[in-house]
């Protein structure tokens, strides 16, 4: 295993054990079983904790998603085509101001923890394409060079 690999192993847990966290939070943050019937004042929230509930599960499902799929790649359970076919991280869709100013502060803090851990593992999605696309050229390009330098002898011999 390459130090890279070791590094972007290292890195995937660590994200995919803070998810974990994050969900179970999220999970009962957003648990609505245990409050009272609604009444007209508590309707509004209970359509924001609603509303921001599901983005922000979803949101978590998609970055666990991600990091299974980088987990399943590491393995080698999945190759590079098939990581790069199916293993894109989801656009984010950012909670909604309004629905926000409704939800208790530390409910507003869990969205906002996932919504840093989505642009997070975002820029991991985007910079780790670009970094073995580079590699890959980087490959090619000493190839040629061989190629290049032993044409001349290849036609000599």
């Amino acid at each position: 295993m390459t130090a890279t690999t070791a590094a972007r192993r290292t890195i995937i847990e660590d994200l995919y054990s803070e998810a974990l966290v994050l969900a179970d939070e999220a999970r009962n943050a957003f648990d609505m079983r245990c409050e009272m019937a609604p009444d007209s004042a508590r309707n509004e929230a209970r359509i924001a904790l609603s509303i921001e509930g599901l983005r922000t599960t979803t949101r978590l499902m998609h970055i666990l998603a991600w990091l299974l799929n980088q987990r399943a790649f590491l393995s080698g359970e999945l190759n590079e085509n098939q990581l790069r076919r199916h293993g894109r991280l989801p656009a984010e869709r950012p909670s909604m101001p309004g629905m926000m100013a409704k939800l208790l502060p530390e409910t507003r803090h869990l969205v906002r923890e996932s919504e840093r851990l989505h642009a997070r593992v975002a820029r991991l999605d985007r910079e780790w394409p670009q970094a073995q696309a580079a590699r890959q050229n980087e490959v090619d390009a000493m190839r040629c060079r061989i190629t290049e330098a032993f044409a001349p002898q290849l036609l000599a011999g």
